[in-house]
């Protein structure tokens, strides 16, 4: 992979990060994680490592893949750089403070796709529908490839339609939106993920994978 600036950038628009060296069999499934507004509290773009501010409720569920060997990928828009709202060099800090913070909670993230394109940015990275962009599957897909995964038996939580659209899309088992209803998208089923009770349903359904 080339990598721009030090960055892991699959193309001017795209970061694809291998995290650690944790090593799974071809053919397991995996956790697909949103980032801003599930992992960590949304701030509207992020761009200080300082604001992260992390939901807990995501810690059992990264924990709980990690002890049954289930890769954990974080699959995020961050149209704030296609905007020149930020840079790399910013989604880096914040990443690693995402990263960080997780870790010192024995919750460990096994990859990471940022896609940075976006209709309403300028240069390379101003392209409309980009197919790593969100409900487009692409970044789904993109790591199925590198990590050999079985996408349709993997799950995604997200707190957005786009990532349940994108787990559609991909082929997914199911979703999870935070502080969403319960629905069908062609099929695919989508729970929610706003209690102590959807997060038990969450962490059974890894179990199971």
């Amino acid at each position: 992979m080339a990598e721009s600036a030090g960055f892991p950038l699959a193309e001017p628009g795209l970061w694809v990060e291998r995290i650690g060296d944790r090593s799974f069999p071809t053919g397991r499934p995996a956790l697909f994680l949103d980032r801003d507004g599930t992992i960590n509290i949304d701030t509207d773009y992020p761009s200080d490592p300082a604001e992260i501010v992390l939901r807990p409720q995501m810690l059992p569920v990264i924990e709980t893949a990690n002890q049954a060997g289930i890769p954990v990928v974080i699959v995020t828009n961050q149209s704030g750089i296609a905007r020149g709202y930020f840079g790399w060099d910013a989604f880096a800090r914040v990443n690693g403070r995402v990263l960080g913070l997780l870790g010192e909670q024995n919750a460990l993230v096994d990859m990471v796709l940022a896609c940075g394109y976006h209709e309403k940015g300028s240069g390379p990275l101003g392209i409309a529908n980009h197919p790593m962009r969100k409900p487009n599957p692409g970044m789904l897909v993109e790591a199925g490839r590198q990590l050999g995964l079985d996408l349709g038996r993997s799950l995604i939580v997200g707190d957005k339609l786009a990532d349940m659209e994108a787990g559609q899309r991909a082929g997914l088992a199911r979703g999870w939106l935070v502080d969403g209803e319960s629905s069908t998208i062609g099929g695919f089923s989508v729970s929610p993920l706003r209690d102590a009770h959807d997060v038990d349903d969450l962490l059974t359904a890894i179990r199971s994978l």
